[in-house]
């Protein structure tokens, strides 16, 4: 039996070798993610904030698919091409989330696996205990 639980939408392709989130106990690990839609088109071509936008609407489909919320998140990696384009992303951090506010890391990059993509983030978050 496995320890860890994926978390896949119904639109997750079957080729894929990872999951975009697992569950172990209270614990939620969200793969690094772009910002794609549903059909994989990337959203914001040129537009940090806007990526950074759809990453974390991505990631409040799966934090409320397990009954929590973007509020669960106690941790994100940001993984960007610029520093002057990650100071950017402030803005959203402070839409999304509040004090107290998720620890953070940031990391410039050379590049990202997803074309266009000006940013990538991995998060962990922890449901509260039933």
């Amino acid at each position: 039996m496995s320890s860890f639980q994926a978390i896949l939408p119904q639109t997750w392709h079957s080729g894929y070798t990872y999951s975009p989130a697992v569950r172990v106990g209270n614990f939620i690990y969200l793969s690094g993610t772009t910002a794609t839609d549903e059909q994989g088109n990337l959203v914001g071509v040129g537009d940090i904030e806007a990526q950074t936008r759809q990453i974390y609407r991505k990631f409040d489909l799966i934090m409320r698919s397990v009954g929590g919320s973007l509020r669960d998140i106690v941790e994100t990696t940001d993984y960007v091409l610029s520093l002057d384009e990650y100071r950017k992303t402030a803005r959203v951090r402070r839409e999304v989330f509040g004090d107290p506010w998720p620890a953070a890391t940031g990391v410039v990059v050379s590049g990202l696996i997803r074309p266009d993509a000006l940013i990538e983030i991995k998060a962990v978050g922890v449901l509260p205990s039933c």
